[in-house]
């Protein structure tokens, strides 16, 4: 772990901070092989990788009705009710985002223009699995598709050994809104969503968090669907001062720790009382967390900052460009006016990463490894395009008509300028 005033970080360790290089490089050849297989066998090449990496034997890829049905009797009452509050405070937040689906207003006199809004056709949510099942995600990606009025919604998670699917994820995806299930993970599921196959017809975007095969798989098929954004191991950087309680920080790096070994949690400290303090903490509750060795791990390449003042540590939080930025201050509120660059921003001492992560309504599909300086996290103008709309008058085109034709003619476009004219020619 770095534990070091900001200003005497040497530039090797700041830019290992800043650029947090997720190892795509490392693995588009193997990436790039699965997406051609799966482009030219279809269905053969995903039940081939889906033996190979989850270990699991299918007959068919799509989750069946009995099995969603299925599912609902598995799942406890508590955790039902649990799913089901969450999907609503997401629901909720998301159809707050909704803008009006058309909008005209009069510029100048007989020039209007406006903006409609249109859903996109289908779209591709991948939900995690691997390491920890996520329903949670199956919210996050379907629910603001749903609100955003996509008709066809496709969810692909990976299968366990035994070609089940998680009883929770099944029904969490089905309570979203999701149209079609599929026992898919990895590279394939992605490259299936984008290609299409026998059995998965193709959709319009992927979105949704992954390992780094899932996002090289992303990235590499942009040419052939759109995606949300580029994903990396999640991250939290923590600004805090004097007001803050060092073992509630430590207790959120730590549940930052525990997602992935390459997980990573900063803490900017404006008091070096509290740096050490959390320093401490983090030894102590290290020790007794359940995913200790994946804490561990995660906490060797994390960071323990001081600033010497606020100013010196916004400029860092807003370089990191976090995926989730908690401020512990004693005005979280001023402060966050300052923040550009973040995923999502969790503000007093009462507002843990977890709340966003599965109830307070915000999205946790969110853009990390820095790429917060110019990607949003998810939300339903991502599942939603925008089309201009102009209305325009006689006079209103007498009114544009000298800018249009000397704009034109200076581009050597003078159909564009004739097309005007003739409209304007007096009828004899």
């Amino acid at each position: 772990m770095i534990t070091k005033m900001l200003s005497e970080l040497k530039d090797e360790d700041l830019q290992a901070l800043l650029s947090r290089d997720v190892g795509i490089t490392d693995v588009l050849s193997a990436v790039n092989e699965i997406i051609m297989e799966v482009g030219s066998k279809g269905d053969e090449a995903l039940f081939k990788y889906t033996e190979k990496f989850e270990g699991a034997r299918l007959d068919d890829l799509r989750v069946s009705e009995e099995e969603i049905d299925a599912a609902y009797d598995l799942v406890e009452e508590r955790l039902m009710e649990a799913l089901s509050d969450a999907a609503d405070n997401i629901r909720q937040f998301h159809n707050l985002q909704k803008e009006r689906d058309l909008w005209m207003t009069e510029i100048a006199p007989g020039v209007s223009v406006g903006q409609k809004v249109v859903p996109l056709d289908s779209v591709g949510a991948y939900v995690p699995g691997g390491r920890a099942s996520y329903p949670s995600s199956a919210l996050m990606n379907v629910i603001p598709a749903k609100v955003a009025g996509v008709s066809r919604i496709v969810v692909c998670t990976p299968p366990k050994a035994d070609g089940s699917v998680t009883p929770l994820t099944i029904v969490a995806a089905d309570m979203a809104g999701a149209d079609e299930i599929y026992k898919l993970g990895g590279a394939q599921a992605i490259a299936a969503m984008g290609l299409g196959t026998e059995s998965l017809e193709r959709v319009q975007k992927i979105v949704g968090p992954g390992n780094v095969y899932v996002t090289a798989a992303k990235m590499l098929l942009r040419g052939s669907v759109e995606i949300d954004f580029p994903a990396g191991p999640s991250e939290v950087l923590i600004l805090a001062d004097r007001t803050a309680d060092p073992g509630v920080i430590a207790a959120d790096m730590i549940a930052q720790g525990e997602h992935d070994p390459k997980s990573i949690s900063v803490l900017v400290a404006l008091d070096d009382l509290l740096a050490s303090a959390v320093i401490e903490e983090l030894s102590i509750q290290a020790a007794g967390a359940a995913r200790r060795e994946i804490v561990e791990q995660s906490l060797a390449h994390s960071a323990v900052l001081l600033a010497n003042d606020m100013d010196e540590a916004l400029d860092f939080c807003n370089a990191f460009a976090p995926e989730h930025l908690e401020i512990i201050t004693k005005d979280p509120m001023d402060v966050l006016r300052y923040i550009r660059n973040a995923g999502s921003v969790f503000l007093g001492k009462f507002t843990p990463v977890a709340a966003g992560d599965y109830a307070s309504g915000t999205n946790h599909v969110l853009p990390t490894s820095g790429y917060a300086r110019v990607f949003s996290g998810l939300n339903v103008d991502h599942f939603t395009k925008k089309i201009s709309v102009q209305m325009i008058t006689d006079d209103g085109l007498l009114g544009l008509e000298d800018t249009i034709t000397t704009l034109a003619e200076a581009e050597g476009l003078k159909a564009h300028a004739e097309s005007v004219r003739r409209r304007l020619e007096p009828k004899v």
